[in-house]
């Protein structure tokens, strides 16, 4: 097991995406106004035309076979949505209450926006695959949470986040349109156009498949510019990062817990109480930044809401991929 741990630990150390978050922060924090918005890089352009090209080459990978292979499982798919749309909701309000003293406002509002994210696709597909899970099971719920969390996402924080700063009530219908504009649209064309384009994207995956983490850290880079522009780092200082560490490793473990449990509790087979566990645990950051610039792009602390989900990211990957490696030698 320590072996293990610190095999993961040197891969880790080796990420370029986990090195790229660190330097697009780094970045941002000494040149602001070259990405913030109206800077001379006019970073809002570049992301929304990023962001448009990754869904839709989003949709040019999944395969309709897969998702009504998995479609039969109904029961799996009702717990999962259940724990990302319910469950992992409704542990903020504890969270809140034992930590609102410690947390800034804005911050606090991150980790509300981290537990209202639907799941992510690739991760959650590539973990049950490595753990020998229910793999169309985990194709079907991780898509179709991604279609609800373009709805379900801004309502949820329209909801709950009455009693957080925010930059004033959410245009609910106009935020869900937006979001259905810059995600669900150009994965639709994707889908339509993948019988055409397929064959050319799955030779040239080396490199599409990276253009999706180019783009987020585009994303965080802007993100962290506008912030630090507003005063971020003067505000709160660098201690605001193992606050955000900590808040994020606490809720990472409570899920795990708590999806294992209810999995084995109802009686799922293995196979399925791997699918529950990283489908219903996992938080998607490719699409939780684009939806955090339409739902609080008006708030100057951007990049303190997109924190949570930042670390959080890293943290799933790294426990996540223990947990398959664990579940595989069963």
């Amino acid at each position: 097991m320590l072996s293990s741990l610190l095999a993961h630990l040197r891969r880790l150390a080796r990420d370029w995406f986990l090195i790229g978050m660190l330097a697009a922060v780094l970045l941002a924090s000494f040149f602001p106004d070259a990405g913030k918005s109206g800077g001379w890089l006019h970073m809002e352009n570049v992301v929304d035309i990023g962001v448009a090209v990754v869904f839709f080459l989003h949709g040019l990978t999944i395969s309709l076979k897969s998702f009504k292979a998995g479609l039969m499982r109904w029961p799996v798919h009702v717990v999962v949505q259940a724990l990302t749309f319910a469950l992992f909701p409704l542990l903020f309000y504890p969270f809140r209450s034992l930590f609102s003293e410690i947390i800034p406002p804005a911050l606090m509002l991150g980790f509300l926006y981290l537990c209202v994210l639907p799941s992510t696709i690739t991760s959650s597909v590539a973990m049950t695959a490595m753990a020998n899970g229910n793999v169309p099971a985990a194709i079907f719920n991780a898509t179709l949470s991604s279609l609800l969390g373009i709805v379900m996402t801004p309502l949820l924080v329209n909801l709950m986040a009455d009693t957080q700063s925010t930059a004033g009530e959410l245009p609910l219908l106009d935020t869900i349109l937006g979001i259905a504009r810059m995600l669900l649209l150009p994965l639709v064309v994707g889908q339509l156009l993948r019988p055409l384009l397929f064959r050319w994207f799955n030779r040239y995956k080396a490199i599409t498949g990276k253009l999706d983490k180019l783009v987020i850290l585009l994303l965080v880079f802007a993100a962290f510019c506008d912030s630090v522009a507003a005063g971020l780092w003067r505000d709160h200082g660098v201690e605001i990062i193992g606050v955000t560490l900590a808040g994020a490793a606490a809720l990472l473990a409570i899920v795990l817990v708590l999806s294992t449990l209810l999995a084995r509790r109802l009686g799922f087979n293995v196979e399925d109480e791997i699918t529950i566990v990283f489908c219903g645990s996992k938080k998607t950051l490719a699409s939780g930044v684009p939806m955090a610039t339409l739902l609080f792009g008006a708030n100057p602390s951007l990049g303190l809401i997109v924190l949570p989900i930042m670390f959080y990211h890293q943290l799933q990957l790294f426990v996540c991929s223990l947990l398959a490696t664990r579940y595989a030698g069963r």
